[in-house]
């Protein structure tokens, strides 16, 4: 496996994070064991972003494309198929809820340095539009708000044209060690 970009440094006692732990199937370690803790959040969803890392597993149960990171913000594509779709036939708000945990945490993630992790402990979503099933969508996260302990963030979920389908807020804990 390549190594990315000149990484953040690691902190002394740290323990190596193996990349293994989030490869596809597809995905062949080359045997060597990448410290996911010498980057940045921001470099590694940039990473991500590249496809010089893999994706997580989430993005193939819930079809979801990391198509930008910078400082405090995200962009996804994601489309719901018949995989998500509730008893009545519409799609799952569970689709909603999944996709905008993902832009309104890693939005936090590219704020946090090499070594710090997060965790979602509020998620608040708003149902605006029925999720369309099989169509292409754009979800966005920003950052709101980041101290040492708490980040707030935002999503949505829009079409293609910009209508609002779904909104969310987000309070994630910082990890430190």
């Amino acid at each position: 496996m390549q190594r990315l970009k000149q990484p953040a440094q690691q902190k002394h006692g740290q323990a190596p994070m193996p990349v293994a732990g989030m490869l596809s199937a597809s995905h062949k370690p080359s045997g060597s064991i990448m410290n996911l803790n010498e980057y940045t959040g921001l470099e590694l969803l940039q990473a991500m972003a590249r496809g010089d890392l893999p994706a997580p597993s989430i993005t193939k149960t819930m079809p979801m494309d990391l198509q930008e990171a910078r400082e405090g913000y995200v962009r996804f594509g994601a489309q719901a198929d018949e995989r998500h779709l509730n008893p009545m036939g519409g799609v799952h708000g569970g689709f909603a809820a999944t996709v905008l945990d993902s832009v309104t945490g890693c939005a936090v993630h590219t704020m946090l340095e090499a070594g710090v992790g997060y965790g979602t402990v509020d998620l608040n979503v708003k149902m605006v539009k029925a999720i369309p099933r099989d169509t292409p969508l754009i979800a966005e996260g920003k950052v709101l708000h980041l101290s040492k302990s708490i980040g707030v963030s935002e999503g949505n979920i829009r079409t293609i044209d910009g209508v609002l389908l779904a909104h969310a807020t987000a309070t994630c804990a910082i990890l430190r060690r």
